[in-house]
């Protein structure tokens, strides 16, 4: 049975921050407990490198906000999940905590999913980054939140026939029977390769299409307009036009009568993201967090990497002059921070065209009960018998003085002006996340730089020591 558990992580007593994010990442990414690192995942980070990367998006979100909070401040967020020992494999409580951060974060946190097989229970460490990957926001953890982590845990174990601690009974299926069923082609994607065979033989109209898939062991029936399939094993029938673009009763009659070509439907192949410039690791810092020599030589090797990496996108986009690189981040990062005012500003206006709209359309509707009541003397009978569409009137007026507006604009037009501005905020966010994307690549870049100029600093200083010792 899955239980769940959120944890915010503060810097604490005697702790940086910095030393409090890679003290726990290192912990929960533990090779021996992860089989070697194989069940740790990343979203919109690098698992290796999570500190870090999460301290940055910490120092993009200040320097866009302005605002510090003092040691109480969250750095990141702690959920372990754990497992029914023997009702999940490590991978698919791997698969089922991504799915979980995911949601729960609504896609907008970077995060790393930790999978524990150290214990006769399998176990999930999710941490997610506190700030947003706009880096203009925070996550917040609000009243019920450990209800709302139990519930969305409890969601995804009966969506996948896992037991959950509110309901102990056994569930009608062993995780191994599932397992295998998901493995296996859906109904409606055998149908679909049916009626592909079937149109393969070129019959000449809609009768000779159903008497083909009923020949090759599908039952047909018809309900109304709609034609209904299910194969032989499969209790539930499937409706035509449920099968997706390709399927529906509509194309299957333009494929017969030669209107268009009929082309099966097939499982679009998952591409490999291009490698991304990440974070140097700072050996240093780990050695003194106590990080051993395993570790060193990775470390080693991996900077050596994302170094390569780092050039290769200098080098791609013109910017091996460190004052180039320097003068494109700062106007990158310029950029992003006015289409984020842009957007704020649209929102806002919005949200303000949504207040007024409801306003103007309340006052309109309840003008003629407001001048009755004024006719009548402010009677407080009247007020009594039509007081909520007096509250309602008194309330548009009131608002219409606080937003200053002294003369009604017409509904029309209001509605004219929120759709342009929905229109302009679709487009400006569209150019926002390239400019996010574009702005933290040459921010990691650039960092990468300092780093690497740094450490050049410390050898040459270190050499010019040991001189003065031989001297």
């Amino acid at each position: 049975m899955a239980t769940t558990r959120i944890m915010p992580l503060h810097t604490g007593k005697g702790r940086t921050e910095s030393r409090a994010i890679s003290d726990i990442i290192d912990y929960v990414a533990n090779p021996q407990k992860t089989d070697h690192g194989r069940l740790i995942t990343g979203y919109e980070c690098d698992s290796r490198t999570a500190d870090a990367e999460f301290l940055l998006a910490k120092r993009q979100y200040i320097a866009a906000t302005g605002r510090v909070r003092g040691k109480d401040d969250v750095i990141a967020y702690h959920v372990r999940q754990s497992f029914c020992p023997g009702e999940v494999t490590p991978a698919e409580a791997n698969r089922l905590g991504v799915e979980f951060a995911k949601r729960f974060t609504k896609g907008k946190h970077a995060f790393i999913v930790c999978t524990h097989i150290d214990k006769s229970h399998v176990h999930n460490h999710i941490i997610w980054s506190s700030v947003n990957l706009d880096c203009d926001r925070k996550f917040r953890n609000f009243w019920g939140s450990t209800k709302a982590v139990r519930r969305l845990s409890d969601t995804l174990c009966v969506e996948n026939g896992l037991s959950i601690v509110e309901n102990p009974k056994p569930h009608g299926k062993s995780y191994n029977k599932w397992l295998g069923d998901q493995a296996k082609p859906s109904h409606r994607e055998l149908l679909r390769a049916a009626i592909d065979n079937a149109l393969a033989q070129k019959p000449a109209n809609l009768d000779e299409l159903l008497k083909l898939l009923q020949e090759s062991g599908c039952e047909v029936s018809r309900r109304g307009k709609s034609y209904r399939l299910k194969l032989s094993g499969w209790n539930k029938v499937a409706r035509l036009d449920s099968l997706g673009e390709g399927y529906t009763l509509e194309d299957l009659l333009a494929v017969l009568t030669g209107k268009k070509e009929h082309t099966p439907r097939q499982k679009p192949a998952m591409q490999a993201d291009p490698p991304k410039v990440n974070l140097l690791v700072d050996i240093q810092a780990k050695l003194q967090a106590g990080k051993g020599a395993g570790y060193v030589r990775w470390a080693k090797v991996f900077n050596l990497k994302q170094m390569a990496q780092t050039m290769n996108y200098l080098t791609k986009h013109n910017l091996l002059e460190y004052a180039v690189l320097e003068e494109k981040a700062a106007a990158a990062t310029a950029h992003h921070n006015e289409l984020s005012a842009r957007i704020k500003a649209a929102e806002k206006r919005m949200a303000e065209i949504a207040v007024l709209r409801t306003h103007i359309i309340n006052y309109a509707k309840t003008r003629e009960t407001y001048v009755a009541y004024r006719k009548a003397g402010y009677s407080k009978k009247f007020r009594q018998e039509h007081e909520e569409e007096i509250l309602l009137h008194q309330a548009a007026k009131n608002a219409f003085d606080d937003m200053g507006v002294k003369k009604l604009p017409k509904v029309k037009e209001l509605q004219a002006e929120y759709a342009k501005l929905l229109e302009e905020k679709k487009k400006t966010y569209a150019e926002y996340r390239r400019s996010r994307e574009e702005m933290r690549e040459l921010l990691k870049a650039k960092e990468n730089v300092d780093r690497i100029l740094n450490m050049k600093e410390e050898k040459q200083a270190e050499k010019d020591r040991n001189q003065t010792e031989r001297s």
